[in-house]
C-alpha cells in the first residue's frame, strides 16, 4: 500500500552489542509495526558466511522482509560508503510503502552512516598508502595497533581492532596530514529526509559473556568449523579477517588446537562486543532497553512518532 509523500518517515535504529538478542526484537518490532528490516552488519552481507556471522535462521528471514543480508561475495569489494548508498536507495523505496522501517545491527559505524553520513575524511596518496603498506607488511598488524593506539587512543578505544583495513585507513590519513584520524570524525550530521528514533539492546555483562559462549558452541554445532574450512582458500580476504574465522583458520595451519581456537572465539567476540558498546555509548541519543523488555522499548518508538 503506497505511503502519502508528505507523511513523516521514522526510521527505528535498534542497535546492541553482537549476541544481545537484536534480532528476535527487532522481528518482533517489525511485525508490530507491520514494516520490514536492514541489517546493518558488515560481516553478514556475505553469501558465504552464514554461520560464523550469526545469520537470522531461515525461520526469521520468513517472519519478517529483511535487506542487505548475504547479498554479495566475499570476493567482492565493499565499503561504508556502498553500505551507505544501498541503504539510503532502499530506504526511499521502502519509505513508499511504509512510514517507519527498522535498521538494525552492531556495526556503530554502518548505522551511523546511514542515519548522521559518511565523515569527510582526506584523501591519502598512492605514496602515503604504498609507505603504510609497506609498514604492515615488515612490522605486522601488531605494530600497526600500537601505532593507532599510541597517536589516536580515541579511536583505537572505539574501532574494532581485528579490521586491519580501518586502522590502515587511519594511520594513511594520519601520516598525510599530522592529525589523528579521529579528528576529522567530528564533523556535522548530514541532514536526512526521515526522522531517527534511536533504540539500543542493553544487556548485563554477565548475561552477555554468557550468551556468547552459547553462541559460538550453537556455531560449532550448526557446522561452522565446515564453513570456515570451504573457506579457507580466501582466508586472505578481509571479510575473512573476522572472528570466529580466524581463529579456525590458525586451527587448520596448527597453531592452535580446537579447544584453544573455540576460546580464542569467545575471548575475541566478548572483547568486540566490549568495543561495539564503547562507540553506542559515545551517541547519548540512543534509549537503552534490557532485551526482555519489548513492550517498553515499542510504547517508546510509538511515543516518538506521535511526536
Amino acid at each position: 500500500m503506497a505511503v502519502n509523500p508528505d507523511t513523516k518517515k521514522y526510521l527505528v535504529v535498534l542497535a546492541g552489542p553482537t549476541a544481545s538478542g537484536k534480532t528476535a526484537m527487532a522481528i518482533k518490532l517489525a511485525q508490530a509495526l507491520k514494516t520490514e528490516i536492514i541489517s546493518a552488519d558488515s560481516r553478514q552481507i556475505y553469501k558465504e558466511m552464514r554461520i560464523g556471522t550469526a545469520v537470522p535462521t531461515t525461520e526469521e528471514l520468513a517472519s519478517v522482509k529483511h535487506h542487505l543480508i548475504q547479498h554479495i561475495s566475499i570476493k567482492q569489494n565493499y565499503d561504508v560508503a556502498r553500505y551507505e548508498q544501498e541503504a539510503l536507495h532502499l530506504l526511499n523505496h521502502l519509505f513508499t510503502k511504509y512510514p517507519v522501517v527498522i535498521l538494525t545491527g552492531g556495526t556503530g559505524l554502518y548505522l551511523d552512516a546511514v542515519c548522521r553520513g559518511l565523515d569527510n575524511i582526506p584523501e591519502t596518496s598512492p605514496e602515503i598508502r604504498e609507505r603504510v603498506n609497506q609498514f604492515i607488511v615488515n612490522q605486522g598488524i601488531k605494530a600497526l595497533q600500537d601505532e593507532v593506539k599510541k597517536h589516536d587512543p580515541d579511536y583505537y578505544d572505539v574501532v574494532d581492532i581485528n579490521n586491519p583495513r580501518r586502522l590502515q585507513r587511519a594511520l594513511e590519513v594520519m601520516w598525510q596530514t599530522g592529525r589523528p584520524f579521529s579528528f576529522y570524525r567530528k564533523r556535522q550530521t548530514v541532514p536526512r529526509s526521515f526522522e531517527v528514533v534511536w533504540t539500543a539492546i542493553d544487556v548485563d555483562r554477565q548475561q552477555l559473556h554468557n550468551r556468547i559462549n552459547m553462541r559460538v558452541e550453537k556455531m560449532v554445532s550448526e557446522g561452522l568449523i565446515a564453513e570456515a574450512k570451504s573457506l579457507a582458500t580466501y582466508r586472505n580476504l578481509n571479510a575473512l579477517n573476522t572472528v570466529g574465522y580466524k581463529e579456525l583458520f590458525a586451527y587448520f595451519e596448527g597453531d592452535m588446537s580446537l579447544n584453544e581456537a573455540m576460546e580464542k572465539i569467545k575471548t575475541n567476540t566478548r572483547q568486540y562486543a566490549k568495543r561495539q558498546f564503547t562507540w553506542l555509548r559515545r551517541n547519548t541519543e540512543y534509549k537503552w532497553f534490557r532485551n526482555d523488555d519489548f513492550t517498553s522499548l515499542l510504547n517508546y518508538v510509538q511515543k516518538k512518532m506521535k511526536h
